[in-house]
């Protein structure tokens, strides 16, 4: 043994000159070190030389003199506290003797004082290394193996910043990462432990290890761990995002969140049926696999209850009876009454002709434009509640208000939406809307028949049920000559069964599209339907159809204005499904150049919808920075794009609408066209004043076109929220456009859609806390708005049923409450503005500006609920829709 001692001795006897160096400078620089030492206090002086003595004693000879010093100096970096803007004093004082420590460490056998030393360093490191060498991590890896917090917070934050680039750099040159990991394994649970979940989570997801998180969570903490995750899946590329929706999935249900599981698994597409079975199967509790069905029936998801998820009967059928909604219209009329808004109101009502003065408020004329207006403002306004002036009033009150005469005022293809429109007052409530009508299936006017039709499909959209009554009636006229009441069938199947994905439903429909004795339209509604019915299901059999049957147009039929609704059916197959549409838009590229540009581009901004997809969103403003010759239509679909993609969250669509702006500047016609409709899908059902203004602006443009779409885009972005202030603009518009009939016509529509079932309904797609995209939704606003891409021959031509499919994002906004054997509960609930609160300290408040109502209550957009009461539980932490309450058994009254 003695040997090695002696060769130490050897290098130590030389060490001690070495400390001379750094009280070199002292006698250069003497005047200046006065200066400094008189700036300190005599406690920091005290403390600067002691610092200096165990910087000299740390190099001594003996190794019990060098723990001691070395021991010291860290008490006094420990105990240092640090202001937010201020260095610890301790780190200050050691700046100068931080390359000679450096140096001193390189000559140090190995020994644990050597460890000591490296923990030492690693902290000096924090700051003074330099930039981008990360010695901090590099001296915390040669350290000892001790706890890492005690030296603080900002050291470990430090050290997580470094092991990232170290991980990235390591993992390029296949070098072992095994004592990163266990680093990160530390930090971690330091963070989880002082609530830092977000910075636990940004390492994980540099180091790509997510699942580590899942073992240390807790109780305390998973709901913050989860929120954060979810949040900011928004902003990852895939597959990230997907991994990290798959994480909080897996927390969630570890500590038995299941409400929260099932919205995570509605939002993992590829997963979603086997994961909501999963969150079914994973209780026994009947009460909350009743919620679970209402968050699934307000999704759309169409869901089949088997065995593995009810055992019993009974059971089973109450289950499948709140999945297939069929207790939707039940609700919304008790909301109804609460609100007290159950008497029928007329489209004079809404129109509000006496506040208008001037010229405009005499046209009483019975022109059958403007009685097809009343009749979707009728239907607008009065959706679901079963009662209204025009179509089910009594014939016996006074003759004229009986709904055959109404239906009469209407020519030709106007009488099919008079009659369709019964559908859409009696919303969700099949039994009677099939009974009512019925009668008009038997008439001898083929309008009236389509018209019928489509009706049956309004009136069962969003609810199922095990007979299926419009399947069973639809089909039997689906291959009638009448080439109306066709469209009437297939339209009507389209927005009853949309995203069932029915095979029995495919058959037949793309049996149709082969049909060469169809008409053009026939055709295109066909493929329409079909979209809608397998929208987001990536279906290749239904995609082939439609592509050969685009191929073998002519020139003379690619012409038409109605073939555009092609590209969008066969969008709606990948609504949202990102990459599974490459292969389809591959084949896209060899159509006729009529429609290769217009295809690709809508294929594109369909598949990216609600994604987010900010490379996405470029290629479509690229797409809109060309200045083209006459005639090129694809740079409309690509202005949809970019609010369709950027809808997903909310910096997205304020980052878009400031794009849209330019875009109204600098843009040629047709994509100015596109602007306002764009607006119109970004803030749907959500009124924004600095849209509302822009709109407002537009709707007098000198372009007939633009000034159109504004309009109409004001009614979507007021939809179902009775603003006073856009009512009065339309109102405005009403009287300034009196002698335009389009105008008008689309003035009235917007009135009708701003009065959205008396302001009780809304038109965005996202629920549940704007967490979840609901896709029938999406692909019903999708299918309206591209037909708005040309009113001219939509919309004010003859297809002006086309607004009917609008029907699929009709929702109830409302909070209602119900009781364990789900009968509606009165409670008092408080509604206020949502309050972003991911990643905040505490337990920050979630909601601001509340007001105090009992249930059931309006839910505006950007509003969330909270209980007002211990009394009882709510089932699900986001209280939208039907939520089912529990009473809570530790609350007592006073």
């Amino acid at each position: 043994m003695s040997p090695p001692e002696n060769s130490n001795g050897g290098t130590s006897s030389a060490a001690p000159s070495e400390p001379a160096p750094p009280a070199k400078p002292s006698s250069k620089g003497k005047k200046k070190d006065e200066k400094k030492d008189d700036d300190l206090s005599e406690e920091d002086q005290a403390l600067k030389e002691q610092l200096e003595l165990y910087v000299v004693r740390a190099q001594d000879v003996d190794p019990g003199v060098q723990k001691l010093a070395l021991e010291s100096m860290r008490q006094e970096i420990r105990s240092a506290t640090s202001s937010m803007t201020s260095v610890p004093k301790p780190l200050k004082f050691l700046r100068p003797h931080y390359g000679t420590l450096k140096s001193y460490f390189d000559t140090m056998p190995e020994s644990e004082v050597k460890k000591y030393m490296a923990d030492i360093l690693s902290v000096l490191a924090l700051t003074m290394s330099v930039e981008g060498e990360r010695e901090s991590l590099r001296y915390r890896l040669l350290g000892s193996e001790g706890d890492i917090g005690s030296w603080g917070h900002e050291y470990v934050r430090n050290l997580a910043g470094e092991i990232a680039q170290e991980f990235q750099k390591r993992q390029g040159e296949d070098m072992p990462i095994d004592a990163l990991m266990e680093l990160v394994q530390q930090i971690v649970s330091f963070h989880m432990k002082h609530n830092a979940e977000p910075e636990a989570v940004d390492l994980l997801m540099e180091v790509e290890d997510l699942d580590l998180l899942v073992e240390h969570v807790d109780s305390t903490n998973y709901k913050r761990a989860c929120l954060y995750l979810t949040s900011m899946s928004r902003y990852h590329p895939a597959p990230d995002d997907l991994l990290a929706l798959d994480i909080a999935y897996t927390i969630y249900m570890k500590f038995d969140d299941l409400a929260n599981a099932l919205r995570i698994a509605l939002l993992l597409d590829n997963k979603s049926i086997q994961y909501v079975k999963q969150v079914y199967t994973a209780t026994d509790n009947l009460l909350l696999k009743k919620q679970f069905s209402y968050i699934i029936a307000r999704h759309g998801l169409a869901l089949e209850i088997d065995d593995e998820i009810a055992a019993d009967e009974n059971d089973k059928e109450i289950l499948q009876e709140i999945v297939n909604n069929t207790k939707l219209s039940e609700g919304y009329l008790t909301l109804a009454r609460d609100i007290e808004v159950m008497e029928a109101k007329s489209p004079e009502d809404i129109y509000k002709v006496h506040l208008i003065d001037g010229r405009g408020a005499s046209s009483s004329l019975d022109s059958a434009r403007q009685n097809l207006a009343a009749t979707f403002v009728n239907a607008f306004v009065n959706a679901g509640f079963g009662q209204d002036k025009l179509m089910t009033a009594p014939s016996d009150s006074s003759g004229s208000g009986s709904s055959g005469n109404w239906l009469f005022k209407n020519k030709e293809h106007g009488k099919a939406s008079a009659a369709a429109s019964l559908g859409m007052i009696l919303l969700w409530d099949t039994d009677s809307g099939l009974a009512q009508l019925d009668k008009y299936l038997h008439s001898n006017d083929t309008h009236v028949v389509a018209g019928a039709l489509l009706g049956i499909g309004v009136v069962t959209c969003g609810v199922k049920n095990d007979c299926d009554p419009a399947m069973a009636i639809l089909m039997e006229y689906v291959n009638k000559d009448d080439s109306n009441i066709r469209i009437g069938a297939i339209l009507g199947l389209g927005i009853a069964y949309a995203g069932s994905q029915k095979d029995e439903l495919r058959v037949q429909l793309s049996a149709i599209l082969g049909d060469p004795q169809a008409t053009l339209e026939v055709l295109v509604f066909t493929a329409v339907a079909l979209g809608l019915v397998f929208v987001g299901s990536c279906n290749e059999e239904i995609a082939q159809s439609i592509i050969f049957f685009l191929m073998e147009r002519s020139e003379a039929e690619l012409a038409e204005p109605i073939i555009r609704l092609l590209p969008v059916a066969l969008g709606l197959l990948y609504l949202g499904k990102q990459e599974s549409v490459e292969a389809t838009a591959e084949v896209a590229k060899t159509f006729d150049e009529k429609i290769r540009k217009y295809c690709d581009v809508t294929l594109m901004s369909l598949a990216y919808a609600g994604t987010g997809n900010v490379l996405k969103v470029q290629k479509l403003l690229g797409i809109c920075s060309q200045h083209l010759d006459k005639g090129e239509t694809h740079q409309g679909p690509a202005v949809l794009g970019i609010a369709l993609i950027a809808m997903s969250e909310e910096l997205g669509s304020e980052m878009a609408i400031r794009s849209l702006e330019r875009l109204l500047q600098y843009g040629e016609q047709n994509i100015r066209r596109a602007v306002p409709l764009a607006l119109g899908v970004l803030c749907i059902s959500n009124p924004k004043v600095n849209v509302m203004d822009t709109l407002s602006r537009l709707s007098h443009d000198a372009d007939a076109d633009v000034s159109m779409a504004a309009i109409i885009s004001l009614g979507f972005i007021g939809a179902g929220t009775n603003n006073a202030r856009i009512a009065g603009m339309l109102r405005n518009l009403s009287s300034y456009y009196y002698k335009e009939a389009a105008h008008l016509f689309c003035v009235r529509i917007a009135q009708g859609l701003v009065h959205l079932g008396k302001g009780l309904l809304t038109l965005s797609p996202y629920h549940s806390d704007r967490f979840l995209l609901s896709p029938m939704a999406l692909g019903g606003i999708v299918t309206v708005l591209h037909a708005c891409l040309d009113m001219k021959s939509t919309i004010l031509g003859k297809y002006h049923y086309i607004l009917y499919i609008i029907v699929l994002a009709m929702q109830p906004r409302m909070l209602l409450t119900v009781d364990e054997d789900l009968k509606p509960l009165p409670v008092p609930v408080r509604v206020g503005q949502a309050v972003d609160v991911v990643g905040q300290a505490g337990r920050p408040k979630t909601i601001t500006g509340f007001q105090t109502h009992t249930t059931p209550v309006l839910l505006a957009a950007g509003e969330r609920a909270e209980l007002a009461t211990d009394k009882y539980i709510p089932l699900t932490s986001t209280l939208e829709g039907f939520v089912i309450l529990k009473k809570n058994p530790d609350y007592h009254e006073e």
